[in-house]
């Protein structure tokens, strides 16, 4: 299901310019080029963990400028310290932080002064919640990054990782409505971080009608595998 959602964005939102990038990664994968800047991909080791810094840093400035910084991370793992930072510094400049980390998190939500404004949600359920997305509110000139990559040293420093923009707008409101969204109301699978940094359950994770996101998903799926399938013609 993921596989296919990135492959349909891809699809959709690819221009020349990430073809150019794309090109030009495939070079440096095969070690015909040694390059080191990229138009619109954001490529590890040489240019995502400086392209996601900026994009942080720009949304404390809009925050700042009061024009409401939000920022939603979806991720398996949060551990890199540099990051970590850099998102309490966001949180302190009062820039709304929802985080979706389903395993490893280092950073603490919810500490007075630190990161009062950061909530960590972690969802494990039947699937593997394995997608990684970076949403920017950017003042309202939404940004969305799909790609490989957690927030860890290694992810960041050691490996070739790519983060795409989504360039869509429509594609860009479906993962912000449709998937960001689904996620951060999941109440049957869901585990919060406490500023202890202890794990709870959603209060109402045991009702009947519990929302659970990745049911809803493969609800949805079916929905439009339905409305895809033709009548076949009589003969």
């Amino acid at each position: 299901m993921t596989a296919q959602l990135y492959t349909d964005i891809g699809m959709m939102t690819c221009d020349p310019v990430i073809g150019a990038d794309c090109t030009d990664l495939f070079n440096f994968l095969t070690g015909y080029s040694a390059k080191t800047a990229y138009r619109k991909l954001l490529v590890a080791p040489v240019t995502m963990r400086a392209g996601l810094e900026h994009l942080i840093e720009r949304e404390i400035e809009h925050q700042k400028n009061g024009r409401g910084g939000h920022l939603i991370f979806k991720m398996n793992a949060l551990v890199d310290k540099k990051m970590i930072r850099l998102l309490y510094q966001a949180s302190q400049a009062g820039v709304k932080v929802e985080l979706l980390v389903r395993g490893i998190c280092c950073l603490i939500p919810g500490i007075a002064g630190v990161s009062d404004n950061i909530a960590v949600t972690s969802i494990v359920g039947r699937f593997l919640e394995h997608s990684r997305i970076f949403y920017f509110n950017n003042g309202g000139k939404e940004e969305v990054y799909l790609g490989s990559a957690d927030l860890m040293p290694r992810n960041l420093n050691h490996r070739v990782e790519v983060d795409f923009p989504v360039q869509d707008k429509e594609l860009i409101r479906v993962v912000r409505d449709e998937i960001l969204a689904t996620n951060l109301k999941d109440q049957a699978k869901a585990r919060h971080m406490t500023s202890e940094g202890k794990y709870v359950r959603d209060p109402n994770y045991d009702k009947k009608d519990a929302l659970n996101s990745q049911e809803t998903f493969l609800a949805r799926a079916a929905k439009r595998q339905a409305g895809a399938t033709l009548p076949r013609r009589k003969s």
